[in-house]
C-alpha cells in the first residue's frame, strides 16, 4: 500500500482530527503546527499568536481508498473558509484555513477546488484559504493527539 500526505488547518486542531480520523482510507492522522518561523514551537508558544504557524492536521492517506479531492472536499465543508485567521470563536493567524500541499498536483487540486468554491455561491464572502508549499511539520505535544476521542467527545464544543 502506498500512502500520500495532506496537511490542512482549519481551525483547532482537535476538532479538525475528529473529522478527518474517521475517513476510510486515512491511515494515520496527527495534529501538529506548521507555517511558522519558531523552530519546535510548543502549543504554548504557538497560543501567542507570535510564531506565526498554524494548528494543522497531517493526515497519512491511501489513495485507491480515498482520493485528495475527496479529502479536500470534507476540508471544505468542515469549516468557513471566508474568515481570515477565524473559526467559531478561536481567533488568530494559528486559526487560519491553509491548505499545505505536497505535490504540483495537490497544489492544483486544492486551487482548482478554492477556485470552484468561491465561484459556486455558497459564500457570500470570498474564500481566503491559503494554499501553500508544505514546510516543516512539528507534531503537537501527545496530550493533544486524538484529543476530542480520549475524552469521548465528536467534535469542539463552542
Amino acid at each position: 500500500m502506498k500512502t500520500e500526505k495532506a496537511t490542512f488547518g482549519a481551525g483547532c486542531f482537535w476538532g479538525v482530527e475528529e473529522t478527518f480520523r474517521k475517513l476510510e482510507g486515512v491511515k494515520l492522522t496527527t495534529v501538529g503546527y506548521a507555517g511558522g518561523m519558531q523552530q519546535n514551537p510548543t502549543y504554548e508558544d504557538v497560543c501567542t499568536n507570535a510564531t506565526g504557524h498554524a494548528e494543522v492536521l497531517e493526515i497519512e492517506f491511501d489513495p485507491a481508498q480515498i482520493t485528495y479531492n475527496e479529502l479536500l472536499d470534507v476540508f471544505w465543508s468542515n469549516h468557513n473558509p471566508t474568515t481570515l485567521n477565524r473559526q467559531g470563536p478561536d481567533i488568530g493567524t494559528q486559526y487560519r484555513s491553509v491548505i499545505f500541499y505536497h505535490s504540483p498536483e495537490q497544489k492544483a487540486a486544492a486551487e482548482v477546488s478554492k477556485k470552484q468554491l468561491d465561484q459556486s455561491g455558497r459564500f457570500r464572502s470570498p474564500v481566503v484559504t491559503q494554499i501553500e508549499p508544505a514546510p516543516k511539520f512539528w507534531r503537537a505535544e501527545d496530550y493533544h493527539q486524538r484529543y476530542l476521542e480520549k475524552r469521548g467527545q465528536s467534535h469542539c464544543a463552542i
